[in-house]
């Protein structure tokens, strides 16, 4: 398998992003290895000075004022991973827990943390036996770091936590002995390094920024299917109305989608008839999608800024200085995670009402809801009714994370970030869309195959309505639709639908 080496290169989500799927080996480079080391000869000198230092031989939080005897340096540390395993509910995935402890390693490859070579060879170990910490999901609120999922990490890697391995759950102690992998007992500063960052927080969004590309590539191309379909002008479209528009990302989805109507025969068959104006759902698909475009861009720019940051405190400099600051606060990615929210939310409002629009028959271009024999059958009624629910749902979960707040620690950490559940809330949207699209998908090729039977697609559409076919989604009555949206959705899922439909005509994206 090709690995990925940790070095002093800056790095993007698309670096990482493999580790979503699968495991892949991880080594540092020479460079990081001689940061790390010097750092904690840094933090070892530091100690014999008997220099105060927040974390190190102090409480924490409210109880930094406590002095902590030499003696019981190492007792702190573990008092303070144990005590701070407090997360709740489901485990994440494996994707984002891979993405957790890579994101970890790459923070303490910048040689600011002061922890040991073998504690970050212990967790470099962990990744690649794929032997991955059982991540409670609710327990952080993103500021102090990720403190309660980190501590899970951390409690796995002294033997007392749990962990998936060999697709079981067992104790990390276990699966050490497995892989011959020695626990390790913390010394000073570790357990706060392993637990004072944005890592899990960041670990979502990498997630987030996958689904969400995948989720904007498909978009044009489903909503060009419904263009077609819905006997819709392709004339909107033309480049050179979009550059009156200085946003690129309306620009880049009209030429996609203008490029995909290419010798449309269904769109040719009505280009002199008496209709004005579509809809805004249809006329206005390159000023929504391109603007969750460009949403996305800022939110992508935000998260590679976090990935390359150092994310711990407090900082040992390589003069001997300790200083600290808030860096484990994750408002930025609190802030780019709720704002691509927004933009994945749109994609489905939008979605919903072109579905809509087939409903109530294109303006009576077409029989209602796409039914051959209306009254009969409901045609896809309720498939719409679904959609519906589902951008109803997103509403409510783009609300901003990040404008709420709640004052943790005895009023010490009194303004956090909410970053986690900003995350989880923009997956859960994210999956939301994704069925939605399918669902429009569904539709509109649907339309296509029963009222538009004798025309071709635009060049970029006909393999896609080939793929359709193959998947046995195209009908000409009421049949169970549910096992219907999930083939499509899985099409969209795999990228085959992307992929498609990329190989004939390039679809491009800001």
């Amino acid at each position: 398998m090709e690995g990925c080496i940790i070095s002093n290169k800056s790095f993007t989500w698309r670096d990482l992003e493999h580790l979503i799927a699968s495991p892949k080996p991880l080594r540092l480079s020479n460079l990081s290895k001689k940061a790390i080391k010097k750092s904690n000869q840094s933090l070892l000198k530091i100690l014999r000075s008997d220099r105060v230092i927040y974390g190190v031989n102090t409480g924490f939080g409210k109880l930094s004022s406590v002095p902590i005897e030499s003696k019981n340096l190492k007792k702190l540390q573990l008092n303070l991973v144990r005590s701070h395993a407090a997360g709740t509910g489901k485990p994440f995935d494996s994707g984002i827990t891979r993405l957790t402890m890579a994101l970890k390693i790459l923070t303490w490859s910048k040689g600011y943390s002061g922890v040991r070579p073998k504690l970050v060879t212990l967790l470099l170990k962990m990744i690649n036996h794929d032997i991955l910490p059982v991540i409670p999901r609710q327990g952080s609120v993103g500021a102090s770091g990720d403190l309660a999922p980190l501590s899970h990490v951390a409690c796995s890697m002294i033997g007392e936590g749990m962990v998936y391995f060999n697709n079981r759950r067992i104790s990390s102690m276990t699966a050490f002995k497995k892989a011959k992998i020695t626990p390790i007992a913390l010394e000073a500063k570790e357990g706060l390094s392993l637990i004072n960052g944005t890592q899990l927080s960041t670990a979502i969004a990498i997630k987030a920024l996958s689904e969400a590309c995948k989720v904007l590539l498909t978009a044009d191309i489903v909503s060009a299917v419904s263009v077609e379909a819905s006997l819709s002008t392709r004339e909107v479209f033309k480049p050179a109305i979009h550059r009156l528009k200085k946003h690129k990302g309306q620009l880049v989805s009209a030429k996609n989608i203008y490029s995909l109507l290419d010798k449309s025969q269904i769109v040719e068959s009505h280009k002199d008839c008496n209709k004005i104006q579509d809809p805004y759902c249809v006329r206005c698909i390159p000023h929504v999608h391109g603007a969750s475009w460009e949403m996305f861009s800022n939110s992508e720019k935000i998260i590679n800024n976090e990935i390359n940051s150092v994310s711990d405190n407090p900082l040992i400099f390589p003069n001997g200085d300790v200083l600290s600051s808030g860096h484990f606060h994750a408002e930025p990615v609190a802030q780019a995670l709720d704002a691509l929210s927004i933009a994945m939310s749109e994609i489905g409002a939008i979605s919903e009402r072109r579905i809509h629009y087939f409903m109530k028959g294109a303006d009576e271009q077409l029989p209602l809801f796409g039914a051959v024999n209306g009254g009969l059958e409901s045609g896809f009624m309720l498939a719409h009714v679904t959609a519906a629910s589902l951008a109803s749902e997103n509403k409510t979960l783009a609300h901003p994370a990040s404008v709420d707040s709640i004052s943790t620690s005895a009023g010490q950490e009194d303004i956090v970030s909410m970053a986690p559940w900003a995350g989880r809330s923009c997956l859960r949207i994210i999956d939301n869309v994704i069925t939605i699209l399918s669902i429009e998908l569904l539709v509109a090729s649907n339309i296509n195959y029963r009222f538009h039977t004798n025309l071709k697609s635009g060049i970029g559409l006909q393999t896609l309505m080939d793929l359709m076919r193959q998947s046995k989604v195209l009908s000409k009555s009421d049949r169970i639709f549910s096992k219907d949206i999930k083939a499509v959705r899985d099409l969209i899922v795999t990228n085959k639908v992307f992929e498609t439909v990329n190989k004939q005509t390039k679809i491009s994206r800001v």
